[in-house]
């Protein structure tokens, strides 16, 4: 299947050096874009859509903007979208491919399972250098007070209170 390219990354154009020189060496970008590489995406089930009229993007480029919008609490494709024109980690990040705001959401909504599995396979690599713990943390619905101020006299005296209610002494 045909793909849309991105250009080069070492090639020359309006900057005054390689759009690859401008991305320092340990940003994050660089490491999203090489666990993307490194994934399988066939296997984990990405769709590519029937080509009608222009190539479609690569689910590889596509998936590398929607983990930099993840990781920077970017959720809107449109804003992912404004990203793409404006952001120099975005643009390096999808080789200065502009995909619309339709692409980006259609895309997250056809591949949910799969996108799902990458990040169970992201948490395995950390796991697997020892960047996480991968400890189990589960809540048990305890309702508890939101509302406290410094302010409050009784403030100091109600922490020990529910920690003593905690510890069981």
């Amino acid at each position: 299947m045909e793909y849309q390219q991105g250009q080069d990354r070492e090639q020359l154009s309006l900057y005054a050096t390689c759009l690859d020189d401008m991305i320092p060496k340990d940003n994050s970008v660089r490491l999203i874009d090489q666990l993307v590489n490194l994934l399988d995406l066939s296997e984990m089930g990405f769709q590519t859509i029937a080509p009608q009229g222009r190539p479609p993007y690569h689910p590889a480029d596509l998936l590398k903007l929607f983990i930099y919008g993840y990781m920077n609490q970017m959720r809107s494709s449109r804003r992912l979208e404004k990203e793409a024109y404006r952001n120099i980690e975005v643009i390096w990040l999808i080789k200065n491919l502009k995909p619309d705001h339709n692409t980006i959401a259609r895309f997250r909504k056809e591949n949910p399972k799969a996108i799902r599995k990458v990040f169970r396979q992201s948490v395995a690599i950390a796991r697997n250098f020892n960047l996480i713990g991968g400890t189990l943390i589960a809540g048990d619905s305890t309702k508890l007070r939101a509302q406290n101020s410094k302010k409050k006299p009784d403030c100091r005296r109600q922490v020990t209170t529910t920690k003593r209610k905690f510890s069981g002494t």
